[in-house]
């Protein structure tokens, strides 16, 4: 297949972290490190609730640019929610597009309501999709 004819599902990471709204900056920052990924998911909170996404960008402009304290802070308070999710369907081309004007690096693959990937802007340019 070639590469600019390849969807979300081919090119997505398979590793999802997720962690609780209320769990504080320190922990999410100590978990992204860990699993060393650019993105957490935020647990929903019930059926009804929109999926939620932290992102190192989001730690770093909301809290230590700010002078917070990361362990005062919780998730909740600076993630970004609704999280724009990428059909697991869409093509690549389509995909930098939505990214790009969204203002977004990192975003959930979603198939049929489920969250099963991650997209990273950066990854796909450093796999040569892109180019």
């Amino acid at each position: 297949m070639e590469k600019r004819n390849k969807t979300a599902e081919d090119v997505m990471s398979h590793k999802l972290v997720f962690i609780d709204g209320m769990d504080t900056i320190k922990e999410a920052v100590d978990l992204i490190r860990r699993e060393n990924i650019n993105a957490l998911m935020v647990k929903k909170r019930d059926q009804y609730d929109a999926l939620g996404i932290l992102t190192v960008s989001d730690v770093i402009k909301k809290v230590y640019n700010l002078n917070m304290d990361p362990k005062e802070v919780n998730v909740f308070e600076i993630m970004t929610k609704p999280a724009i999710a990428i059909p697991y369907d869409m093509n690549i081309r389509y995909i930098t597009r939505l990214m790009l004007r969204a203002k977004i690096q990192s975003a959930p693959v979603d198939k049929m309501g489920e969250c099963i990937g991650m997209i990273y802007l950066n990854n796909l340019l450093h796999e040569g999709y892109l180019i």
